[in-house]
């Protein structure tokens, strides 16, 4: 590695997961499948609820939404791994790596931003039932969308612009398959302490107001849910968020237990398979754990794959006649 200020020309190595020649087909593969499924998967779940009529309501709209940023979140750093697999270059320029990190804090936020929008529709839904009309209309929903596009893309901003103030030597060595944030601040020749402090102010402030405002809701939820008479209100009542539940408590659970585990565990690496568990594999997961106890979703698949069925049947036959 230089020792001299070289900024301009900086280029950052991304060492990956391992530097076995033998293990990179495996990898490849894996990180290709799981790309592959997570694209399909939420691009099912974007086109079932735009195409049923009965999911046009504020708890689809948000998990559509949350399918199309599951898809940028994870095609912001997959792809150029496994190009870099492929190419057997470890190599991102300079400008790539700030690239790669804007997008990554901001689909990053805007999933965090989407889940809390979706615990406090449950907590409507389930706590206030005869107001959830009139309180959850269509413009509170796209407003909250807007404000949570807005603020994802000027954090992002203000942490890209951060960076572009430091000094960076050449052949720096990132001990991660994407161009992690605190780790790129780590390797600067030039004092960090602004921005170690933007990102812990902005990460306790955005990260620690959404989670405040989620375990807020399912506070509120299971008081309401206690409170229930019938056995089979709690169980529908329940069921309604369950899957909700499962997928921040695999979000903030993975995210969190890198960060804290990072001051623990010295081995980037280590951190860097761990990174996987959120970046990767809860993009994932999701359409299958909204889809398989869900029965609205799975009726509007059943529906349009059985549109799509028949609509290539008949292009077919009309082929056949002309």
């Amino acid at each position: 590695m230089g020792s001299g200020n070289d900024t301009a020309n900086a280029e950052f190595l991304l060492l990956g997961f391992s530097e076995e020649p033998a293990l990179q087909p495996l990898i490849f593969g894996l990180f290709l499948s799981m790309y592959l499924i997570t694209v399909s998967g939420n691009l099912l779940i974007i086109l079932a609820v735009s195409s049923d009529s009965h999911l046009h309501t504020p708890m689809y709209f948000f998990l559509s939404n949350l399918s199309f940023v599951d898809i940028c979140f994870i095609s912001t750093t997959v792809p150029k791994m496994l190009w870099n697999i492929q190419s057997q270059s470890k190599a991102i320029t300079y400008e790539g790596c700030i690239i790669q990190i804007f997008f990554f804090i901001l689909f990053a936020l805007l999933d965090d931003f989407l889940l809390t929008m979706m615990a406090y529709d449950r907590f409507v839904a389930i706590c206030h039932p005869l107001h959830y009309t009139v309180i959850m209309n269509p413009r509170l929903c796209a407003l909250l969308l807007l404000v949570s596009w807005i603020i994802s893309v000027l954090n992002s901003l203000l942490q890209a612009l951060m960076l572009l103030r430091l000094s960076f030597c050449t052949d720096l060595e990132i001990p991660h398959f994407i161009c992690e944030l605190n780790q790129v601040v780590q390797l600067a020749c030039s004092d960090t302490f602004l921005n170690d402090m933007v990102i812990y102010f902005v990460t306790v402030l955005l990260g620690g107001g959404s989670l405040a405002g989620i375990l807020y809701s399912y506070f509120k939820i299971v008081s309401s849910i206690c409170r229930m008479s019938s056995s089979q209100g709690r169980y529908k009542a329940f069921s309604t968020c369950a899957s909700h539940l499962f997928v921040v408590s695999l979000f903030y659970c993975t995210s969190l237990g890198v960060y804290l585990s990072s001051g623990v565990i010295h081995s980037s690496q280590s951190s860097a398979v761990a990174s996987v568990m959120y970046t990767v594999v809860t993009p994932m997961l999701n359409p299958f754990i909204y889809s398989l106890r869900n029965k609205d979703i799975k009726a509007a698949l059943n529906r349009f794959l059985g549109m799509a069925g028949m609509t290539g049947t008949i292009v077919r036959r009309l082929k056949t006649c002309t």
